[in-house]
């Protein structure tokens, strides 16, 4: 934890002048305060009670999310099953609010334009119940690989990540999104308590820094968002010029948005000369500092949504492998009546790499794509070989062939390792890919061959 005498005198007044007397001085007292843990369960697989009811950790309810939950510092959920069965993400408890308070439904196309490194889009992403589109960009490509990862670790299904400016998707995707979360790059005031590094980046690149560019961002992401369309913008910094400001900055620029009011929840405070947006004190909640604000373009037109021309593509480049079309065949619907990727249509392969896209998918040559929907797997010569990104998807009842050991089964450590599984006696498995599960969640591929499975697990993902 960082300690109130590391902080820099200069910061020091400026919270002095933004907070009251008796605020001030419980502020700096929170810097004596213990962080908090926090975890979000993860909806596309199980419901916050259905996860207390297994979980092995200490949990307490976060208020302003429903799935989201503190857990003691002493527990370690990144070291277990659970986590690489993409149960829950590992989040700070004020950063979970931003996804938790735009209303995402099913079928609603999203944006979140500065996604890295996942936290945010995972919950997204869960809030589409596998309906609607996912658009996740981070401008740094190697922040954009650990967004991805995360996000296949949730079983997110068909989702489009890109790595590309503001700037560049602006031009491309016109009034095309119903939702945009902007969780902006800022100078980072409201997590000096958590992370000291922070601090000297602070007086490197302040408020002054922070400011010019995130104005910017929501600038481009207005021209993204379609007219009746919400814009989340957020940021874990207090100082005004990069919160309050830059909302008034964009409402002055940009006659067509209007300024809506989050809710209320028990220690929330209101943004300054603005009532509608949200600040979060970590002398005020259990987590650390964060401000929000609600944005609405108006309904000036009919907000026609932007096809895309991907149609046109996949006729041109699919046609499907046999042993590929026989693999997906024998993955059904949870109620074994449909095939689930029996859509011709989303069905895409890009070199030797089966995917499945999202509905309406925007294709545009020129954007760099780290994944377009949901990787199915590889083609080889006379076979195919099911992706990690599948067996996060799928839930064990849609697939034929499954295995699951409890969580205390040390073969599930070793599974995660990367090593061969020799199967007892009374576990009776056909040849063939199998789906391997802890207590029924799915963690990877396996090869079944007489009591042993050959271990598919993705390499990059093994359990250190």
């Amino acid at each position: 934890m960082v300690k109130y005498t590391e902080l820099p005198s200069l910061y020091l007044e400026k919270m002095r002048e933004l907070l009251d007397h008796s605020n001030y001085e419980e502020y700096i007292s929170s810097f004596d305060m213990p962080k908090v843990q926090g975890l979000r369960v993860n909806n596309l697989k199980l419901s916050g009670r259905e996860f207390e009811q297994l979980s092995p950790f200490s949990l307490e309810p976060v208020p302003w999310t429903e799935n989201g939950y503190y857990y003691r510092e002493e527990e370690k959920p990144a070291r277990d099953p659970y986590y690489y069965a993409g149960l829950y993400y590992l989040q700070e408890p004020s950063a979970m609010t931003p996804a938790a308070l735009l209303p995402v439904q099913p079928g609603d196309r999203v944006l979140d334009l500065c996604a890295a490194p996942g936290g945010k889009s995972t919950e997204l992403a869960a809030k589409l119940k596998g309906e609607g589109l996912l658009f996740s960009n981070d401008i740094s490509n190697s922040r954009a690989k650990a967004l991805l990862k995360n996000l296949e670790l949730f079983g997110a299904g068909p989702i489009c990540v890109t790595s590309e400016s503001p700037e560049k998707l602006a031009e491309y995707l016109p009034e095309f999104f119903d939702k945009i979360l902007v969780d902006a790059p800022c100078s980072g005031e409201g997590m000096f308590r958590k992370d000291s590094g922070l601090i000297k980046d602070w007086l490197e690149h302040g408020p002054d820094y922070y400011a010019p560019i995130q104005k910017n961002i929501v600038s481009q992401a207005v021209k993204m968002l379609r007219p009746g369309g919400l814009l989340l913008y957020s940021t874990c910094t207090f100082a005004k010029q990069e919160d309050e400001k830059v909302i008034q900055w964009i409402l002055e620029n940009n006659p067509s948005m209007e300024l809506m009011k989050l809710p209320d929840f028990h220690g929330f405070a209101r943004g300054f000369e603005m009532e509608e947006c949200i600040r979060l004190f970590p002398h005020k909640i259990k987590g650390e500092g964060h401000f929000l604000g609600l944005m609405r373009k108006k309904d000036l037109g009919d907000g026609e949504k932007i096809q895309g021309n991907i149609q046109e593509n996949r006729r041109k480049q699919i046609k499907m492998p046999e042993e590929a079309e026989k693999f997906l065949k024998e993955i059904k619907s949870s109620d074994g009546k449909e095939r689930l990727f029996s859509d011709q249509s989303r069905l895409y392969i890009k070199e030797d790499s089966l995917y499945f896209l999202p509905k309406d998918f925007p294709y545009h040559a020129r954007l760099r794509y780290l994944r377009t929907g949901l990787l199915l797997g590889q083609i080889k010569k006379n076979r195919f070989e099911p992706s990690q990104a599948l067996a996060m998807f799928l839930k064990k009842c849609n697939y034929p062939r499954t295995i699951s050991f409890s969580r205390e089964d040390e073969r599930v450590i070793r599974y995660l390792k990367g090593e061969t599984i020799i199967l007892k006696d009374t576990e009776k498995l056909a040849e063939g890919w199998c789906l391997v599960c802890a207590e029924g969640f799915p963690l990877g591929w396996a090869k079944g061959n007489k009591g042993v499975l050959k271990n598919k697990y993705y390499p990059g993902w093994r359990w250190q």
